[in-house]
């Protein structure tokens, strides 16, 4: 009974061992990234311009039907005037009728140094009143070829008459240590 419990165990460990190895027999690398984003609407040089919405819901309380365009910067502190290690760029739509929610097609263009030109894109869905907000990493350049993994997002500050906002993000991905 012992021996048939000790081969049990030993199986169960050499199979969890196993699932941290890629394809390629290397193991598979979580990096854990924390900066901010300024989505600015609203300023002399906007980030996230509005391109489209449909007419008939202008007076929309949740912006249904509302899509922009964004490019903004990701910084290493809330102050936007802090290291600029990037840009989120990509769009998101209002396509919620009954809440402020987004749908997020974004991708994080490292700038700064060791992952200068490397992407992490993204997409899901942001529901605006959620203190947290979870959208899956769904793949990546660079550095991060074959990224998996979650984008959190947290409001840190937010003008409603502006909609400017500063996002505090941290982003755990996944990627093949054979790169």
């Amino acid at each position: 009974m012992a021996k048939t419990i000790l081969f049990l165990l030993l199986a169960i460990l050499s199979s969890a061992t196993a699932t941290t190895r890629n394809h390629h027999g290397h193991g598979d690398k979580l990096t854990r990234f924390h900066f901010y984003i300024h989505d600015i609407p609203v300023a002399a040089k906007p980030t996230a311009v509005e391109v489209a919405g449909a007419p008939s819901f202008n007076k929309s309380p949740v912006r249904f039907s509302r899509v922009s365009v964004v490019d903004d910067p990701i910084t290493e502190t809330p102050d936007p005037k802090s290291r600029i290690l990037g840009r989120v760029q990509g769009l998101y739509a209002f396509s919620s009728q009954t809440e402020a929610s987004l749908s997020v097609f974004l991708n994080i263009v490292f700038t700064d140094k060791k992952y200068n030109g490397s992407q992490i894109n993204f997409l899901g869905q942001d529901p605006l009143g959620l203190k947290v907000r979870e959208m899956p990493i769904v793949g990546g350049t660079g550095a991060f070829r074959f990224a998996k993994g979650y984008v959190e997002f947290r409001t840190l500050q937010f003008d409603p008459s502006t909609g400017n906002a500063i996002l505090d993000t941290n982003v755990y991905v996944v990627r093949s240590g054979y790169f």
